[in-house]
């Protein structure tokens, strides 16, 4: 069986995001980056949900297409719809026997893209295996946290980490359910 594996970048205080989804001050350069861009290969599969998705709409994504070509891509949206969509792209309701089917079925590991309240969905439904945290060296104060609003208490195992020359932490756990 696969694993769902949440790589995500966040702040000190635990948010992908500040208000108004801004993702402005995360690093967008450098070792640390580079890194996860070339683990990035590794995937086959991605999965997301809907404001994710649809926040690659300010970078030049175009709706119905694929943000990493190189992978299928999973959406997880009860209203999202396409005119017309990539190949490379299956929209999905959030239900857990899709999600268990995903873990048998994929060729590699799923790549988590994104998070917030579908990351804590999943995390308090026992899908998430491993976080590959980017820890920026940043405080946003307000925005989307890292869970959404999951509220409940989980044992982590350190399995590798990563200090990068420009402050960047990349840090691996597996979660012990």
């Amino acid at each position: 069986m696969r694993k769902i594996i949440y790589y995500v970048a966040i702040s000190i205080d635990g948010f992908i995001a500040g208000p108004n989804d801004d993702a402005s001050g995360f690093m967008a350069a450098g070792d640390g980056v580079a890194k996860y861009l070339e683990d990035l290969k590794d995937f086959k599969t991605v999965m997301m949900g809907r404001r994710t998705y649809e926040f690659g709409y300010k970078y030049g994504l175009e709706p119905g297409q694929p943000a990493y070509p190189h992978m299928q891509h999973y959406i997880f949206s009860k209203t999202l719809q396409f005119e017309k969509q990539s190949e490379l792209l299956t929209l999905c309701h959030i239900e857990l026997d899709i999600i268990k089917e995903l873990k048998i079925t994929s060729e590699t590991d799923i790549y988590l893209c994104g998070g917030g309240q579908f990351a804590g969905w999943l995390l308090e439904n026992e899908m998430v295996d491993v976080l590959k945290i980017k820890l920026n060296p940043l405080i946003l104060g307000d925005g989307i946290r890292v869970f959404g609003v999951s509220q409940k208490q989980y044992q982590l195992r350190l399995t590798q980490n990563d200090i990068f020359n420009d402050g960047l932490a990349l840090l691996t756990y597996e979660i012990d359910y």
